[in-house]
């Protein structure tokens, strides 16, 4: 028997070298942090799919990262093609990795113009210092932004604070928002399931009248 396939729902990460994207990638994936000092250098898109149960629907979050090519090369059109979701990522301690989300938005809405768009703020975890951004900054830029920012959040990679609530209400809000064409899917499958059994006992039927 044909097995439920779950909607899968790719999200992509967006924002400058060094803002804490990698990192909120390996919380993702395994909950667990690396010092700048103990990471290795990568370069290559990497994605890694997590399943998530929403208002009793289960959803596959692709989470995909640059892996750090914005440092040698452009990410190509090819990284957010298909994207559903799209999380602007920069840190709390630099501002400019903030002032930086503009051209990112653009990159979003040129090349995943369907995809609903989130604001992370990163590195929450200032211990102490003055984020060099502030709550006022990142509403004044969703109210520019004219109603294509979805959420915001703030995180901390290096305790894992705000993660895991960020992605489960990021999969809340894709499967809200992709209700009607996750259902589509849903009966799809479940058509599928029920003409291959009748199949099945046709072929039965057919071979049991079988004169041979």
């Amino acid at each position: 028997m044909a097995t439920m396939r779950i909607p899968k729902q790719k999200v992509i990460l967006c924002g400058d070298y060094g803002v804490g994207k990698s990192s909120l990638f390996r919380r993702f994936a395994t909950n667990t942090f690396v010092t700048d000092t103990d990471r290795k250098s990568t370069l290559g898109l990497d994605h890694i799919d997590r399943e998530y149960n929403i208002a009793e629907k289960q959803i596959k979050l692709q989470l995909w990262d640059t892996g750090g090519m914005e440092r040698v090369a452009s990410v190509t059109s090819s990284y957010y093609k298909f994207a559903e979701g799209a999380i602007l990522v920069f840190a709390l301690d630099n501002a400019a990795s903030f002032h930086s989300l503009s051209q990112h938005l653009l990159d979003i809405v040129t090349y995943a113009e369907n995809a609903k768009i989130f604001i992370c703020g990163n590195k929450s975890d200032l211990e102490g210092r003055e984020p060099e951004v502030s709550d006022e900054e990142v509403e004044a830029f969703c109210e520019q932004c004219h109603s294509l920012i979805s959420a915001t959040y703030k995180t901390s990679c290096r305790s894992g604070a705000g993660v895991e609530e960020m992605f489960r209400d990021i999969s809340r809000q894709l499967v809200h928002a992709n209700r009607s064409k996750m259902e589509l899917q849903a009966l799809e499958q479940k058509s599928f399931q029920v003409d291959t059994a009748s199949d099945a006992v046709m072929n039965e039927e057919d071979a049991s009248s079988c004169g041979c």
